[in-house]
């Protein structure tokens, strides 16, 4: 049995990756307490672009200016031996990661408010002014495409949030196939003859 693809998707701001972190690939530079191969595989634009070239990236797309992109032959190994895998990108990637793989579950992570997106990309104290209102502005466009995913979750509340991520997982293994295939040995038992 192969796992399950989940997508997380959200504006800059909202909160995604305090609920889950891929280690994905960009061609920015780290900010601060960035750690190559810990929040990001940080790697210059031409390697990038090779890397693309040489068709390596499972989705990649152009974010703030930035190349991001999700290595392909991790997630399809990871999934082959059954395991869930959890992928933190834009709306951008997860059109191109639902075309070639229909049945993975997509999440958009919402802010509570655009007065509290902005306090959060404010709080980093990391980012210019610049960046910030062009965060801002960007904003707006990934919040229009949170209609093409399978669930909103209003990321208010750190716990209430993780609950609803961890209620939707949850759902998704209960369901009636995949219980069918992980329960065989259950269902043939209890539909055996009379001991």
């Amino acid at each position: 049995m192969s796992g399950t693809l989940y997508i997380i998707a959200a504006p800059s701001g909202a909160g995604k990756t305090r609920i889950v972190l891929s280690v994905s690939y960009t061609s920015r530079p780290p900010r601060p307490n960035e750690i190559n191969g810990v929040h990001y595989h940080f790697v210059s634009r031409a390697l990038f672009e090779e890397m693309v070239k040489r068709g390596e990236f499972f989705e990649h797309a152009v974010v703030h200016g930035d190349l991001k992109g999700t290595a392909r032959t991790q997630v399809e190994k990871t999934l082959a031996q059954g395991k869930d895998v959890l992928l933190e990108i834009d709306w951008q990637g997860a059109r191109q990661v639902r075309v070639q793989m229909p049945g993975t579950v997509s999440i958009f992570i919402l802010p509570p408010s655009r007065a509290e997106l902005e306090r959060r990309l404010r709080a980093r104290a990391s980012d210019s002014e610049e960046t910030i209102r062009r965060r801002l502005a960007d904003s707006r466009e990934d919040i229009a495409h949170a209609v093409e995913f399978d669930y909103l979750v209003v990321n208010d509340d750190f716990a209430t949030a993780l609950a609803d991520l961890r209620a939707i997982v949850t759902s998704r293994q209960l369901r009636s196939g995949e219980q069918r295939e992980r329960q065989a040995a259950l269902l043939a038992d209890l539909l055996r003859g009379e001991a």
